[in-house]
């Protein structure tokens, strides 16, 4: 009976934590989103200071101060670059936020290029419940699939403690007879 209320108990909390995945992925989508459009500000002013100055793009902007004598002005060349690589992994990013299915999205959020905003999204997530199809059948997919894995093994020791019992009271009640 305590075993069955544990288990009941186990999967209430496991069906909540799994519920929070669609709300942490959301969440995350506007984190992503938020960079992305910063991003994209950085750039646009990068493309006007090209165009100003007449530079044919603005790689070629960023080659010709690679190339300064100036240590500030190819260290801001480097920064832009960077900026640059970062805006297009936003992008991906956003593609599987806006087309991918909810697995795909955990993957990127757990991949190298994904997992350096987990902290960032953390520490504004809020719990919730997840208002999509999607996610309130992944939670409860989620929940039962961690249930199992945890409970089955669980069940199985406590299954085998209760037939050693019941065989020493067998064996005890047939050397009394």
């Amino acid at each position: 009976m305590i075993f069955r209320t544990l288990d009941k108990l186990f999967f209430g909390i496991t069906l909540v934590l799994a519920l929070q995945v669609p709300q942490l992925t959301d969440h995350y989508q506007q984190f992503l989103a938020g960079m992305h459009e910063s991003s994209q500000w950085q750039i646009n002013g990068y493309q006007e200071t090209a165009k100003k100055y007449s530079y044919a793009s603005t790689e070629a902007m960023i080659e010709h101060h690679l190339k300064n004598e100036v240590p500030s002005v190819r260290d801001d060349a480097v920064q832009k670059q960077q900026t640059i690589i970062k805006y297009n992994e936003l992008s991906e990013g956003l593609l599987i936020f806006q087309n991918g299915n909810i697995i795909e999205k955990l993957i990127f959020m757990l991949s190298p290029t994904g997992w350096q905003y987990i902290d960032n999204t953390l520490a504004n997530f809020s719990f919730g419940l997840p208002i999509t199809i999607e996610g309130i059948l992944f939670g409860v997919l989620f929940g039962l699939f961690l249930n199992l894995i945890i409970s089955t093994p669980t069940s199985m020791i406590a299954k085998r403690q209760r037939e050693r019992r019941k065989n020493k009271v067998l064996k005890k009640k047939c050397i009394s007879s």
